[in-house]
């Protein structure tokens, strides 16, 4: 009776004890380990316990250092390889976590203002309009279902590539009385159609009934570079048509400096702009090979410098941002890159590509007093946080303009086909 009553007790403390540590906050941070982890040689990750849990390797391998307190785990990387890591309470293992550490990378950061010129894949129909005809008003394009967002990419059967490829097809047509037999491309699926000219009676010549594009520009800011490929990543998002408000289709462009000639203001519900002007020289820095909801991507002609942090930084995973201080790089005044201080206000430890990773908000007092926070042109400034490049600045809240998106850089890197997985000697080798 005296050893039952005994077992009672001490069973009651350990489940007391247990439900205890179940509940403390230590624990369940420990418990949000994920069940894998990336971190680069050279960098370390910290994580709290309670006092009753442990961890142990795998493998004896020295690729992970494992350091254990009483109240935290720290994971250093040695050299680049995997292992596996054992969570443990009170001798029972509870989770296991794959951990890799890969080979040493970095990047430049940017923040220097650059100008985009953009050229499409055909040309961009971003309007109707109607054609006034001896016999009334009619649209061309409209009769013959061509949308505004469609994309032409042949007349005829012979490839458009520009505006000036569209006019011999239509005079054509009007004088043989043959309808142009036309391909689009409409939110990527193929469609073919008919259309016939008609006669503007003011003007005498045959019109389409559409208005049509075959470029766009804008300035934007570089985020970084990979010094080895001169592979780069720039603006955070997706450029747009302004008319049609679709992703405009790249067929090449390029990237030259720009120059920061004056700010809008931003204020709430009233984005701020950048206004600039592309630079004199007009002289070509990069192509433009991808325009991708995470920003444009291409390749310099030559490396670029920022005057602030010329020099080759590590990046941050999604998982090793931290809440709190950053900068980021950006120009406010001709072609000056400053740093500016921000705050992490929260961070998504993201498993999957994501545009919208953290929410940032700007705390300096010159870059409030000069823009109010995030303006437009900002886009692609890069976020600096503990000596790494963790991202780059993508959208401004409209009824805030002190605030906004951030994406993590993982996802830009691998926009810009650079493979962190992989280290790009040994690709060479």
């Amino acid at each position: 009776m005296t050893v039952d009553i005994l077992r009672k007790i001490i069973g009651g403390i350990l489940l007391v004890s247990l439900v205890t540590i179940g509940f403390s906050k230590s624990f369940q941070e420990y418990l949000h380990i994920p069940t894998s982890l990336t971190l680069f040689e050279g960098q370390d990750i910290a994580f709290a316990k309670a006092k009753m849990v442990s961890a142990e390797l795998s493998s004896d391998d020295s690729n992970i250092a494992l350091k254990q307190e009483d109240h935290a785990i720290t994971l250093q990387g040695n050299h680049h390889g995997e292992n596996e890591m054992f969570l443990e309470l009170a001798g029972f293992p509870i989770k296991k976590v794959d951990v890799n550490v890969l080979k040493d990378f970095k990047v430049i950061p940017g923040g220097q203002s650059i100008g985009v010129k953009l050229n499409t894949i055909g040309v961009l129909v971003v309007g109707h309009h109607q054609i006034d005809t001896s016999e009334g008003k009619a649209s061309p394009g409209e009769l013959a279902n061509v949308k505004i967002g469609d994309i032409i990419t042949e007349i005829n059967g012979e490839q458009i590539e520009n505006m000036t490829d569209v006019a011999p097809f239509v005079q054509e047509a009007g004088k043989t009385g043959k309808p142009l037999k036309m391909l689009l491309n409409r939110e990527n699926e193929k469609i073919q159609t008919e259309l016939m000219p008609l006669k503007d009676k003011a003007e005498g010549s045959y019109k389409l009934g559409l208005y049509i594009r075959d470029s766009a520009a804008g300035i934007g800011t570089m985020t970084f570079y990979h010094p080895e490929s001169r592979k780069y990543g720039a603006l955070g998002h997706v450029i747009s048509d302004m008319d049609t408000k679709k992703a405009i289709v790249v067929d090449n462009g390029q990237i030259v400096r720009s120059t920061v000639t004056s700010i809008e203001k931003g204020s709430n519900g009233n984005p701020g702009e950048k206004l600039a002007r592309f630079s004199p020289d007009k002289e070509v820095i990069g192509n433009i090979v991808k325009n991708s909801p995470f920003g444009i991507f291409g390749k310099l002609n030559q490396n670029i410098k920022n005057g602030v942090l010329d020099k080759p930084m590590p990046i941050a995973l999604s998982h090793q941002v931290k809440e709190g201080p950053a900068q980021i790089l950006t120009v406010v005044d001709d072609d000056e890159v400053n740093l500016f201080d921000i705050e992490i206000v929260s961070t998504i430890p993201q498993k999957f590509p994501a545009t919208k990773g953290m929410v940032i908000k700007v705390t300096d007092p010159k870059l409030l007093n000069k823009t109010g926070g995030i303006v437009q042109g900002m886009s692609g400034s890069p976020i600096i946080q503990n000596d790494k490049v963790i991202g780059a600045v993508t959208h401004v809240f409209v009824n805030d303009p002190t605030s906004g998106y951030g994406v993590h850089i993982e996802w830009m890197l691998s926009e810009a086909e650079i493979n962190i997985y992989e280290h790009p000697r040994e690709k060479a080798s």
